[in-house]
């Protein structure tokens, strides 16, 4: 049994679906299957059960998921501690669509400047995934907003945030020196899709205060709910992070009066795996970085 086959058999598995798994393995699919066939064979009986579109895992198979994701973790973690020098290694890093782009860019840059020689690998990806793939040790630390649920994972928390009202700049609140939920409870808004936190962030603070926003639209990119407030298709709340990075005139950014939405940042990791001495610096590099994001209570 060779390890490449428990790890396209695990991919097989995770995907559902031969070709899917291929794709994201980088190899054909006859030889991903021959690989498969392989491998079954040496165990004498199947571990995935084939159907027309979708493969789904037998009781053998459900079995060699647990065993091969104990084997490959155990090998990884050894690996890594014997060649571990503070230097030299690979950090993967996950973090979820409406962080990776604000957040990633400045502090992957701060780590390659003092370890050089360090690979990072970037993967985005929403919380339940990028929870799962921690677990798994598919990644070595993720990036990501309460709140979270999620068992044998070490949570820290890095900062709050401030989540801002946009408005089309010819929008009448605009004008308003403050502006008060009041205002706002009979403006549609525009929301990032179900799979994303940030819209339980702004639902969830909208319900403590005795207010539900109503959803005329829903969008999967935090740039495209961004458009349509200036295509004056609703309101929306959106993180200080991705404020700071617009320069558009096209859209009015204002804090809300009284009690403010904020979201708050967290670092993930999985403590049962090997954590090496470049782990830690990175985890290190992830606080600093943090601690630097100035944080603007007023209106910007």
């Amino acid at each position: 049994m060779e390890l490449d086959q428990l790890r396209y058999f695990l991919q097989v598995a995770a995907d559902g679906n031969f070709t899917r798994a291929a794709e994201h393995l980088g190899i054909s699919q006859p030889a991903l299957s021959r690989s498969i066939g392989r491998l079954e064979e040496e165990i004498g009986q199947p571990v995935l059960q084939r159907q027309s579109k979708c493969v789904s895992l037998t009781d053998a198979g459900k079995l060699l998921q647990g065993r091969a994701k104990e084997v490959l973790s155990i090998l990884e973690d050894t690996l890594a501690e014997i060649v571990d020098d503070g230097q030299v290694g690979r950090i993967r890093v996950g973090a979820i669509p409406t962080i990776a782009p604000f957040f990633l860019p400045g502090l992957l840059r701060r780590f390659a400047e003092d370890y050089p020689q360090a690979t990072l690998v970037v993967q985005e990806a929403t919380t339940d995934e990028l929870l799962k793939a921690c677990a798994d040790g598919l990644i070595d630390v993720a990036i990501l907003a309460l709140p979270i649920q999620a068992k044998y994972l070490e949570i820290e928390e890095l900062f709050e945030e401030e989540l801002l009202l946009v408005l089309p700049p010819n929008h009448p609140l605009v004008s308003k020196q403050s502006i008060e939920l009041s205002d706002i409870d009979q403006i549609p808004f525009v929301l990032l899709g179900e799979a994303h936190c940030l819209s339980d962030n702004i639902v969830s603070f909208c319900r403590k205060q005795s207010f539900h926003p109503v959803s005329v639209e829903r969008t999967s990119q935090m740039a495209t709910v961004q458009e349509l407030v200036s295509l004056d298709h609703g309101i929306s709340m959106i993180p200080m992070m991705a404020r700071r990075l617009d320069q558009s005139e096209r859209r009015v950014y204002r804090s809300l009066n009284g009690a403010r939405p904020t979201r708050t940042i967290v670092a993930v990791w999985n403590p049962y795996r090997f954590q090496s001495r470049l782990m830690e610096a990175f985890r290190n590099t992830v606080r600093a970085y943090a601690g630097t994001i100035e944080q603007v209570t007023g209106t910007p």
